[in-house]
């Protein structure tokens, strides 16, 4: 599963550090790690081991200290920080634990929004966004409500939703079921695996939940920035099945 053609994400011992010297720390320490696409992919471990200072270094929203990152074929030390920008917004979907819902938009144009920058029309945009929040399983009721008026499982989905408008390759999720309860964040679970086994979508999730973690086809576990152990689950392709449709 390592190989090029199949690889979507790759990590060649990477570091983050912060400050130098004897106060030197480093958040991410020379992790390497491959994910290949259509895989599922959580990476677990507690508060301060470096997992969402991963996702960024994934989304390019940070640059490592050492070592190399290539997403969807493209070293990004090699690119500036608008091809960084052009690159997320076409291949990389990323998901916040706290939603990052503009709060005077409302729910269609939220996930209208990314389309702009790709040269949608306005109308062409909402189009897409209303086959986007049905894809997700949201009602057409709630496309003119703010974010405020929808409950913590509904937000999510919205951002969900406005993270796979632009048809990306890859979705990065951190702590996606953190603030919600654990029924609704299930259920937020079951979409992303359905997303991944019916479309194929390619998924890393940062989670602290042993639970939530079991929903990837493996587990990397981190602590103290560095890789310390990986599971593969028995039974990848059945694991938490759920149709798309019923999620």
């Amino acid at each position: 599963m390592s190989s090029d053609v199949a690889t979507v994400v790759r990590l060649d011992r990477v570091s983050k550090e912060y400050a130098s010297g004897p106060d030197r720390a480093a958040a991410v320490d020379e992790v390497t790690l491959d994910v290949c696409t259509g895989e599922f992919v959580s990476i677990m471990g507690p508060s301060g081991s470096g997992k969402s200072t991963l996702l960024n270094l994934m989304a390019g929203l940070d640059t490592p200290t050492s070592g190399t990152v290539i997403v969807a074929g493209r070293d990004l030390a090699g690119l500036d920080d608008d091809a960084r920008s052009a690159l997320r917004l076409r291949s990389i979907g990323f998901v916040f634990q706290n939603f990052n819902l503009f709060p005077s938009f409302t729910v269609e144009e939220n996930v209208a929004w990314p389309l702009e920058f790709l040269g949608l029309t306005w109308r062409d945009a909402r189009s897409r966004a209303a086959r986007m929040l049905q894809d997700v399983g949201l009602a057409a009721t709630i496309r003119e409500r703010r974010p405020a008026e929808l409950s913590g499982g509904e937000q999510q989905r919205v951002a969900i939703a406005r993270a796979l408008v632009t048809g990306p390759q890859i979705l990065l999720a951190d702590e996606p079921t953190g603030n919600l309860d654990s029924r609704t964040g299930q259920k937020i679970l079951d979409l992303l695996r359905a997303l991944n086994i019916e479309q194929g979508l390619t998924v890393v999730m940062v989670t602290h939940s042993a639970f939530a973690a079991t929903y990837g086809h493996r587990t990397v576990n981190l602590r103290d920035g560095r890789v310390v152990g990986e599971v593969t689950a028995r039974d990848e392709r059945t694991s938490h099945a759920v149709p798309l449709k019923s999620v």
